[in-house]
This record gives C-alpha cells, structure tokens and sequence, in this order.
C-alpha cells in the first residue's frame, strides 16, 4: 500500500467524552511522518500528509477530563479523505451512541465512497455501531471487551491484538494504542522506512501487535447471579491450590452440571478456564514486582509443573513469563 510523495488527506474526528491523546497523538505522528526526521538531519522535510480535524457539527468538543478541542469543521463539510480516524469516546456505548448517531451514516458513506477507516479505543465502537465490522476482524480497549462483544456479536473481536486491519477497516486497542495504529497506518501508506524514522523522530516504539500482556484481571460479563459471584470470591480466595468443581458446587448448594451452566452464563467462562485467568492474573503481578524465580511464581499460583505453568500463561499473556517480567516489571523508585 506505500504510495508516492503526494500527500495523503487525514482526518480525524473529535468526538465528545473521550480522550484527548486518542486524537492529539496520531495528529502528532501523521504531522511528522516525512518532515520531522529529515529536518532534525538538515534535510528537505517532506511531509506526507495533510492533516485535519472535524467534529460532528463543527463546534469544539470537551474531553472527559474538560479540555476543550475545535475543529478545523464539520463532518458535513470535509472534503476528500484518504483516511478518516475517530477518536475514542467513553468506555460504554449505551451511553453515548445516541449523541453521536450523525457519524454513523457519515463513516458508511466515507467508506462506500472509498475512505479507509479507523478507530481508536472506544472509537471503534463507531465503526461497529455501523455495521462496517460486521464479519470483519477487530480490536479495541481490553477492558470493555466483553461488553464489546454483547453489543455488537457479529464482530470478530481479536482482542488479544492491538491492531486488526480487515478490507481497509482499522482498529486499535486502547489509549495509547493511538500511537501504534498511526504508526502501523504511516508504515502502511508510506512504507518502512518512513514510519522508522517517524518513531524515531519523536521517541517512539514501532508497533506492537499483542495486548493481552497488559489485561491484568479477568474480565467477565458484568452479572447479577449471587451464587456465581460467590463462587468467583472462592476461586479467587483458593486459586493457589486445587479446589475441584464438586467443592465448588457443594459451597454454593448446587449440583456440578447447574454450576457450569450458570457459571458459563453469568461470566462467559466455565470454572475452570476463570480459575486458570485468575492464576494467571496474580502471576502477572508478581512478575510486575520482578520475582526473581519462574518456578516459585508457578507454584505460588498453583501450578507444581513450571512447564504446564509457562505453557498456559504464554497461552494468556501472549509472551512467556520471563519476557513478561522483563517487559513490564515495575521500575523500582531511584532507577
């Protein structure tokens, strides 16, 4: 997909209740790609993009934590658009789709019309709110998966990933996935060496594709199942040694088939695949702390074998437990 030198026209939609670095951010990466390396080097800039910025109905827009943005205009008023990103909005759809029911019209016409199209966050959730990632694959924040998934269940959520392109549909995992996706779309525009000297230019990684490295609790479907609930405080109590299926029914006065079923509905998880996250997610922290032993943190978690141990937290965390603890250990205070 790497073009030539002509520029390409960004836009990037400014949407209320969100946050700001999800659109200053990829502004600050499309701005630089071709212009801030080579001047730091004496070298002709050449920028390759154009950038703007439009809201729904061209007022300013209010973050979430009350920075006001203006745009450049309004949707209704933008020209041609190679690529059209949306910035991220609140983490809960239900709560503010409605005020923003303009764009989605406005993104299936951009797209039809041949626009790329990304979203950032919970900007994605726009995409979806469409139709546009019906079949197609897609990512977003972690954190609001499971209710990603109930609201829009034709998606082929890949939430493991923090980038998914599907037939020119872009997603991004989270906050600062911003950075990744822009860089990932620069070196999907312009080519490798462009988006290298861009990340470097303004201190930046290249692109990382995994996020399940930084769901650091299990996430489950929000529920009203008392017992369920129960259950998961036991689990979460005892997940250090092996408490089987029939001591968890007995606990809650139930029978070990009832448990499953409910259990599987409540949360989306059997038991035993929410004890093994459990595990996992209380490894993670003591491999944040930088426990120095694979083996203990296993066994600590309740896994006596370090080798079933490694294999099931590489299998959720998409990186072996020594790769996480270099990757995310804690910076210890004066280092």
């Amino acid at each position: 997909m790497e073009r030539s030198s002509d520029k390409l026209d960004i836009v990037v939609v400014l949407v209320n209740e969100g946050h700001a670095s999800t659109a200053i951010g990829p502004i600050e990466v499309f701005a630089s790609a071709g212009g801030m390396w080579n001047e730091m080097r004496g070298v002709d800039p050449q920028p390759r993009f154009r950038v703007s910025m439009a809201s729904i109905d061209g007022d300013p827009i209010e973050t979430a934590h009350g920075l006001r943005i203006a745009p450049d205009r309004a949707i209704a008023d933008v020209g041609h658009a190679d690529l059209v990103l949306v910035s991220a909005s609140g983490p809960l759809p239900s709560e503010w789709m409605s005020r923003h029911a303009a764009l989605l019209p406005w993104l299936s016409q951009r797209y039809a019309n041949g626009s790329m199209l990304a979203g950032v966050c919970s900007g994605v959730a726009f995409l979806a709110e469409a139709g546009l990632l019906d079949g197609r694959r897609a990512t977003t924040y972690w954190g609001v998966a499971e209710t990603f998934r109930q609201r829009y269940p034709k998606v082929d959520w890949r939430t493991d990933l923090l980038i998914t392109e599907d037939a020119g549909l872009f997603c991004g995992g989270g906050v600062n996935a911003a950075t990744d996706l822009s860089l990932y779309l620069v070196e999907r525009l312009c080519g490798h060496r462009v988006a290298v000297e861009c990340s470097k230019a303004l201190l930046l990684d290249m692109p990382r594709l995994n996020q399940s490295g930084y769901a650091f609790l299990p996430v489950a479907r929000p529920h009203d199942d008392a017992k369920v609930r129960q259950v998961e405080n036991q689990i979460s109590k005892t997940f250090d040694r092996d408490v089987t299926l029939e001591e968890l029914a007995e606990a809650v006065n139930m029978s070990r088939r009832n448990l499953m079923r409910r259990f599987n509905e409540a949360t989306g998880h059997q038991p035993g695949a929410y004890l093994q996250m459990v595990r996992i997610a209380a490894a993670r922290t003591m491999l944040e702390d930088g426990a120095p032993s694979i083996k203990q943190v296993g066994r600590a978690v309740g896994y006596g074998d370090v080798v079933s141990f490694r294999r099931v937290f590489k299998r959720h965390s998409g990186m072996t437990p020594s790769a996480y603890r270099d990757r995310f250990r804690l910076r210890q205070s004066g280092t």
